[in-house]
């Protein structure tokens, strides 16, 4: 029952190892960082190894140890082809945490790589996009003639976001959103469409469009060809989306991208454990068939970043039990 987990002493790698007992789960801590790995291991009395991604040698030699890695470390768009290479090269199951479409993409062009290495590469074991990836397939199997599908989701409530997960943001200042259209995948303006959804009997929220894992993820579960992906948004600032794509020039910028991540590691790492208690996850989906039936269906769970860790963790257990 022992995983390597790279990336552990981020916010969210650090709720994983805290967790993994409870899994009946050892993690060995890994990232680049000895200074952060050493204080979190003597804590949670866990082992550490310390590497680069850069060092490919050295990666492969600590992979060679492990049957499974669980990948904490983002931005992915930068730290997921390492790391699914060398899985490749040492025959490691891959699992991550990322809702980065791009890196869902990239990790189904190595598909062919991983069955002749007899490995599974399973990026988006979190909350992206584990509840709404279940809800899509739920719904599918609902209405099997489903041609499209519309997913919307309100993770993180009062409990705000981790300085992870919003130097991930900045890295996506002025860049376009994502849907899948007619089995492709199209850019269109971020916040193009908009919704009132309903994730409680009592209230509906405004969600704006957005590219959400399940672009690229819901089509490889259900082969649903038109796809759309919310999140709730307050009201009052979406003109901070809407008009985003005539600053897109200069939000782009490596200068406004450093600017925002020097604000962002001012912050604190992420929520409390209090406060990711008093903060559920929502999740609401829809599909309709080209007569216009449509079938609706939602979903709570706990607070995003504590799912993250539980699902993660059941997907690691599931991996070293031999049901990859």
């Amino acid at each position: 029952m022992q995983f390597l987990l790279y990336g552990a002493y981020g916010y969210t790698g650090t709720l994983i190892a805290e967790m993994a007992a409870d899994y009946g789960l050892t993690p060995v801590l890994s990232g680049r960082s000895e200074a952060k790995l050493k204080p979190l291991a003597e804590r949670l009395g866990y082992a550490y190894r310390v590497c680069d991604l850069s060092d490919q040698g050295a990666l492969d030699a600590l992979l060679a140890d492990f049957s499974v890695v669980l990948h904490a470390a983002g931005p992915f768009q930068y730290t997921a082809k390492p790391m699914l290479e060398a899985c490749l090269r040492t025959k490691t199951h891959y699992l991550d945490i990322t809702g980065e479409i791009e890196v869902f993409e990239l990790a189904a062009t190595y598909d062919k790589q991983a069955q002749a290495a007899g490995i599974m590469l399973l990026p988006g074991a979190g909350f992206d996009v584990v509840p709404t990836d279940c809800l899509a397939l739920y719904l599918k199997e609902k209405m099997p003639t489903a041609t499209h599908l519309q997913l919307a989701f309100s993770a993180m409530g009062k409990a705000g976001v981790s300085r992870g997960t919003a130097k991930t943001m900045a890295e996506n200042l002025g860049e376009l959103s994502t849907v899948r259209e007619n089995g492709k995948l199209k850019k269109v303006p971020l916040g193009h469409k908009t919704l009132q959804v309903p994730f409680t009997d009592e209230r509906s929220w405004f969600v704006v469009s957005i590219p959400w894992g399940d672009v690229s993820t819901a089509y490889y579960s259900t082969r649903i060809p038109n796809i759309e992906t919310y999140m709730a948004y307050p009201p009052k600032q979406f003109w901070t989306i809407k008009y985003q794509k005539y600053l897109s020039w200069a939000l782009k910028s490596s200068v406004v991208k450093n600017m925002a991540k020097r604000r962002i590691d001012k912050q604190a790492p992420g929520p409390s454990a209090a406060l990711r208690a008093e903060s559920d996850g929502l999740v609401w989906g829809r599909v309709r068939n080209v007569a216009g039936d449509t079938v609706k269906a939602r979903l709570r769970t706990p607070n995003g970043y504590t799912l993250t860790a539980i699902t993660s963790l059941m997907c690691t257990k599931k991996v070293l039990e031999n049901n990859a």
